[in-house]
């Protein structure tokens, strides 16, 4: 059995409001053709299919346009889970629908104790269990703790950690029981979509935390050892947990930022043999379109441009950072990297020009601009700007970071 892993595409994700519609296509047909080369027989998607809850008509046209067009490969199953971007209604409306075409998809974690709706047993074209996936969605804060008064932010941690330990712990009994009653075992696989102890980021690649402070980050020890292996999403750089290769993140399959430019992104492929061993391997995706990051001095920004210039072919699109890094002032800094770029397949998406950064950032924090900053790096520049006594600044911060967790998962409503 082959299994594809893949998740965090971020449907209609914008970089610096350049839409990215030719990206996602391109590399959702690659994906098709990706099933059928490698004889794939199940599809797995660890969350974040959008990059918004209320995705834009070309994101939803360009997913179920994939859904539709999947069905006609040799891919027999494809599993959906919700991540932290999606909207849980809005994956589960078309559950029903979906599952007829051996599509299942999963918005939320079940309210069930049992957890039934997220342990899927997939079965083969004769109709024998082949595969079974613990079908495990982003799990929101209120899914794994009642909130209590007067908790501290460890407190909270804890009871988060422990929550989604429980959830897993659950899930995978029920496997076991399902695995246990078929007339052969088969291999168990898990889905997350959650932020693991020591997983690496990058900093401007749209990643946050998922939970109320930095204390709840999964050990890869969460996971019961039953699971075969474990497909995660939320962290874009591909990688293993704690050195485990049958516990990893497939990472976005394309940059979400001028950060991930130079990153090789990948998709995981599982071959499960016929004693359940499973093997691991990486398929590398290709460049959709060409991302580059230039930083340094007028004469270094110069060179660069007219090297990509002279290595480019007329049909190769380019976007391009500048980070102009000299203190030297150049107020024009614009109009001429225009006149370098002009008549040419490169096109400036954005310009820092760190000469010319607001003296709030310059005093301490040259290599930043206000873009660069999270919600609570902004907050802790507050917090320091008005002389915050250290004793108070511990309950401020986890007051602010519970009220911009609970706005940031907040599901709009639709009105009818």
């Amino acid at each position: 059995m082959n299994i594809l892993h893949t998740s965090d595409w971020h449907l209609g994700r914008m970089l610096y409001d350049k839409r990215r519609d030719h990206e996602f296509s391109a590399f959702l047909t690659w994906l098709l053709e990706t099933l059928q080369k490698e004889v794939i027989d199940v599809l797995i998607v660890a969350g974040d299919i959008f990059d918004t809850s209320a995705p834009s008509h070309q994101a939803q046209a360009l997913y179920y346009r994939f859904l539709c067009q999947v069905a006609t490969t040799c891919c027999r199953h494809v599993i959906i889970v919700a991540g932290n971007h999606d909207s849980p209604t809005f994956i589960n409306a078309p559950k029903e629908l979906l599952h007829a075409l051996d599509i299942h998809v999963v918005g939320q974690a079940s309210t069930a104790e049992t957890h039934q709706d997220e342990v899927l047993v997939l079965k083969d074209e004769h109709g024998v269990a082949e595969l079974i996936v613990c079908a495990v969605p982003y799990l929101r804060d209120r899914d794994v703790r009642v909130a209590q008064p007067g908790e501290s932010t460890d407190d909270k941690a804890k009871k988060t950690v422990l929550g989604i330990q429980q959830h897993y712990e659950q899930v995978a009994a029920v496997a076991q029981q399902k695995n246990a009653a078929l007339a052969k075992p088969v291999p168990l696989v898990a889905t997350g979509h959650l932020f693991a102890a020591g997983g690496k980021t990058l900093s401007d690649d749209g990643v946050r935390d998922l939970y109320v402070g930095t204390l709840a980050h999964i050990s890869a020890d969460l996971f019961p050892p039953c699971f075969d292996y474990v497909a995660l999403g939320h962290l874009h750089v591909p990688q293993r947990v704690a050195n485990n290769d049958l516990i990893r993140y497939s990472g976005s399959p394309i940059p979400m930022g001028f950060g991930e430019a130079k990153q090789q992104k990948s998709v995981c492929k599982v071959h499960f043999d016929q004693n359940l061993k499973a093997q691991v391997s990486l398929i590398p995706v290709p460049t959709f379109q060409r991302l580059v990051r230039i930083s340094g001095d007028w004469d270094h920004i110069t060179q660069q441009l007219a090297t990509l210039r002279q290595d480019s072919n007329h049909n190769e699109s380019i976007w391009v950072e500048i980070i102009y890094t000299s203190q030297r002032l150049m107020p024009d800094l614009r109009e001429q990297i225009d006149a370098l770029t002009q008549e040419s397949q490169i096109e400036v998406l954005r310009i820092q020009n760190q000469a010319l950064a607001p003296t709030a950032l310059t005093q301490s924090h040259e290599q930043e601009s206000l873009d660069q900053l999270s919600e609570m790096d902004v907050f802790q520049r507050c917090l320091e700007a008005h002389d915050i006594d250290a004793s108070q600044r511990t309950e401020l911060v986890s007051a602010f970071n519970e009220i911009l967790h609970d706005a940031l998962d907040t599901t709009p409503t639709t009105s009818t």
